[in-house]
């Protein structure tokens, strides 16, 4: 080959690595499709079938086939949020909300979604919090929730006998939330493989079981987002621990208590303090006006629905509404036009809350801007849009059989271990990790503290001391600890 060649050649074996990969990539999307189009038909014939039968059969239990159709429903559901976090991330796009949660109702709202699934193959699932977790914490409600979702999916899936344990422990203001299972276990070579799209490692356990092996890897980008850390330790035959750390600071000021804490303590919410609130629900869509309005109307709310943007704008001009619930496409004016419409003219008095299934449009509103105050997806969770409607409209509820909550106990926090002043050369890696610990930044912490143990081999006894606070979440000795050595 002539020196005049060698340029051809080289792009030649560039359009060559870039065709490969291009065909990697398709043969990857492609069975990512079949398997998606596989998952999906399952849950919906069950759906399908069961909504047959209840046609045909009138001694089917509604409560049973409610909780079945409603199974599928969610994991339909996830199956579609997933393709969402695929095309998110893929383009980059991650949007981060600031949500105030009732972190202990929603992990027993996990729960509760797959204790029938585990009963169902005989295993024990069993949530253990720590009483120092406060009653609310501020994070991505969502992303939080998807991320206990799929390391509760993946330890029953792969777990045949024994039980399923979630625990939570939290102190200065990080959760360390562990999932751990008595399944099949991951073999060494698998550890880092398994948060790999489309991979389950080399088993051919995990190979039958069924999935498309997106699970854990959007679980890992979601840790990441959330500045937090997941991280697993396995043992073959004997069972997996999935570990997520993340911080999860106290709102500043305090939150009403939300209904669907209250169910996550037995009782159920029956109603709310006060005069009537009239309630106007704007969708195109009959059976979803149905659903809305059933619910409502049973909680005591003055309920009105129309179904169409026109419609919606006479009859919020005519009646006394509060609060309007309003879907995003519709023939003629689309839910933004109409909010804006609204907002014009009702001013903020009126409270406009979108209900859409189109999740790409989502916007939080509230913030003064827009003609919004906040934003639902459907499908619907329930029991989290009345909890929405309630802190729009300053709601007090009333619920039935309500145990009285049991006051958080603080616990004492170990004293920060002495040490000798660390060399000087430690102290800018020293300083790193200070900063990563005042925000609760786990894998900056851990990355900084290998950071130091490779540059200053003579700082291994204070590594080691800060080490062992960082896995036990002992931020606050961590930064004493800090404090002492660079004095």
């Amino acid at each position: 080959m002539t020196p005049r060649d060698a340029p051809h050649a080289t792009a030649l074996a560039e359009l060559r690595r870039a065709k490969e990969s291009a065909e990697a990539a398709n043969e990857a999307k492609t069975r990512y499709l079949v398997a998606v189009s596989h998952e999906i038909r399952s849950p919906l014939n069950v759906i399908y079938g069961y909504a047959q039968l209840l046609e045909r059969d009138d001694t089917l239990s509604g409560a049973t086939v409610g909780t079945i159709i409603r199974r599928s429903a969610e994991h339909v559901t996830n199956l579609v949020e997933g393709l969402l976090e695929i095309s998110r991330i893929e383009s980059g796009v991650l949007t981060i909300r600031a949500d105030i949660v009732d972190i202990r109702s929603l992990l027993g709202h996990v729960v509760d979604m797959f204790r029938v699934q585990a009963a169902a193959k005989g295993l024990t699932l069993t949530l253990d919090i720590d009483d120092r977790l406060p009653d609310r914490v501020k994070t991505d409600e969502k992303r939080l929730r998807q991320i206990l979702i799929n390391l509760c999916s993946n330890a029953i899936k792969y777990t045949q006998d024994g039980g399923v344990t979630i625990t939570v422990r939290y102190r200065s203001q990080v959760a360390d939330i562990a999932v751990s299972d008595t399944g099949i276990g991951i073999a060494p070579a698998d550890l880092d493989r398994v948060f790999d799209p489309f991979d389950r490692g080399s088993s051919a356990e995990a190979q039958l079981q069924p999935g498309i092996g997106l699970g854990l890897a959007i679980t890992r980008v979601l840790a990441h987002v959330l500045g937090g850390d997941i991280a697993v330790t396995s043992t073959p035959g004997v069972g997996s621990v999935f570990r997520f750390r993340v911080m999860l600071p106290t709102p500043a000021l305090a939150t009403p208590v939300l209904p669907g804490r209250a169910a996550a303590q037995g009782a159920r919410v029956i109603g709310y303090q006060g005069a009537p609130r009239t309630i106007l629900v704007i969708d195109d869509d009959p059976a979803q006006r149905a659903i809305l309005q059933s619910l409502l109307h049973g909680l005591g709310f003055v309920v009105h629905t129309a179904c169409n943007g026109a419609d919606g704008i006479a009859l919020a001009a005519s009646l006394p509404v509060d609060i309007v619930l309003l879907d995003i496409q519709m023939p003629g004016l689309d839910g933004w036009q109409v909010a804006e419409r609204l907002r014009t003219a009702h001013g903020p008095r009126l409270r406009i809350v979108m209900v859409s299934a189109d999740a790409h449009q989502f916007h939080a509103g509230g913030d003064g801007r827009s003609s919004h105050d906040a934003f639902v997806t459907k499908p619907v969770e329930l029991d989290a849009l009345v909890a929405l409607i309630g802190s729009q409209l300053d709601l007090h509820w009333d619920a039935a059989d309500q145990a009285p909550e049991s006051g958080a106990t603080d616990a004492t926090q170990p004293a920060a271990t002495p040490m000798p002043p660390a060399p000087s050369e430690a102290f800018p890696f020293l300083d790193r990790l200070n900063d990563y610990a005042a925000v609760g930044y786990v894998r900056g912490m851990e990355s900084a503290l290998n950071d130091l143990a490779h540059a200053v081999p003579d700082a291994a006894p204070l590594v080691a001391v800060l080490r062992r606070q960082l896995n036990d979440l002992d931020l606050r000795s961590l930064r004493k600890t800090i404090d002492h050595a660079t004095r």
